[in-house]
């Protein structure tokens, strides 16, 4: 017996056309030949896939089959076979034919002639919805997946990556645009380069997620971009001016005098520059880096130095 079309598509016999065209896309997508080109059940399985939506998702042909099953295709030979029905009165196994009651010669339901043009072709014709047999809208190709890692400077200035893309049995090799400021786990859409579409229908599209490796000086958050910068002793003491290198390019920063590791200064606008919207901002803190060997004279300096300090650094630190 031929499996009921709903189950095929694991879909109620109440579900809505919307609900039948999503679950065949979900099938079709799963077993489409090209994604399972050497698995003989696959391509069966596509196959009763796409019979059963080529009933399911024709209204007509869909009303069709509610009433009469798998039958349904016999059950539309038209005035001169007639329709015919098996069984619905009390006895049951009795069969008649619509002709027979509208009139077997294409008459008029009320016993006019074929030229009266309201014989049981009109009332058929109305039954059917006009006549007409309605295509099915075009059937959109499937959605292809891809996750490329994009380095920092990428992610916050924009660029473009390449990637290998598999469609049936060809690979190709195409370009896709990291917009700037994309953050990480954000997806790019190539709009109608995914599969192409079931019986020339419109090709589906391809969905990038991207992934952004660390870097290995600036910390990102959200639209602001953090850096530790490192000072001299001389510059946290006296202050100056410093080259700083942003992603838009090298800045000058002044070192407030007196400044102390782990000072914050706040440029703004030079964090990451969004294709909309307004940019963020750059926080430098300052680390003072001390040579890697003091020789005499200049301990005997930084000896001196410590005695200028009237109070304890640590006289707020506390459990």
């Amino acid at each position: 017996m031929p499996e009921d079309f709903y189950k095929t598509l694991d879909v109620s016999r109440g579900a809505s056309a919307e609900e039948i065209q999503k679950a065949y896309r979900k099938l079709a997508k799963k077993y489409h030949p090209d994604v399972n080109p050497d698995d003989k059940k696959a391509q069966e399985r596509f196959k009763e896939i796409q019979n059963a939506y080529d009933v399911l998702g024709d209204s007509e042909k869909r009303t069709k089959y509610d009433q009469f099953g798998h039958g349904y295709e016999q059950m539309g030979g038209g005035p001169q076979g007639g329709w015919r029905h098996a069984g619905g009165g009390p006895g049951g196994g009795q069969e008649f034919d619509f002709s027979d009651i509208f009139g077997g010669g294409g008459g008029g339901f009320g016993g006019g002639g074929a030229g009266d043009g309201g014989g049981f072709s009109d009332i058929f014709r109305q039954f059917t919805g006009g006549g007409g047999r309605r295509r099915s809208a075009p059937i959109r190709g499937a959605d292809l997946h891809h996750e490329v890692t994009v380095p920092f400077k990428t992610a916050v200035e924009g660029g473009e990556v390449m990637l290998s893309v598999r469609r049936g049995n060809s690979v190709e090799t195409i370009s896709a645009q990291i917009p700037a400021g994309i953050e990480d786990g954000k997806k790019v859409r190539l709009r109608g380069q995914g599969e192409p579409g079931p019986g020339g229908g419109p090709a589906g599209d391809i969905l990038i997620t991207v992934h952004v490796d660390g870097h290995r000086c600036f910390i990102r958050n959200g639209k602001n971009l953090e850096v530790k910068v490192p000072i001299t002793l001389e510059e946290a003491a006296l202050g100056g001016k410093i080259d700083v290198p942003t992603p838009h390019g090298t800045i000058t920063l002044t070192i407030p005098p007196n400044s102390s590791s782990g000072k914050r200064l706040r440029i703004r606008g030079q964090g990451v520059k969004p294709k909309t919207g307004d940019p963020g901002d750059l926080y430098a803190e300052l680390q003072i880096k001390m040579p890697a060997e003091l020789d005499e004279k200049a301990q005997e300096l930084v000896r001196q130095l410590g005695e200028l300090y009237t109070e304890s650094p640590r006289k707020d630190l506390a459990w």
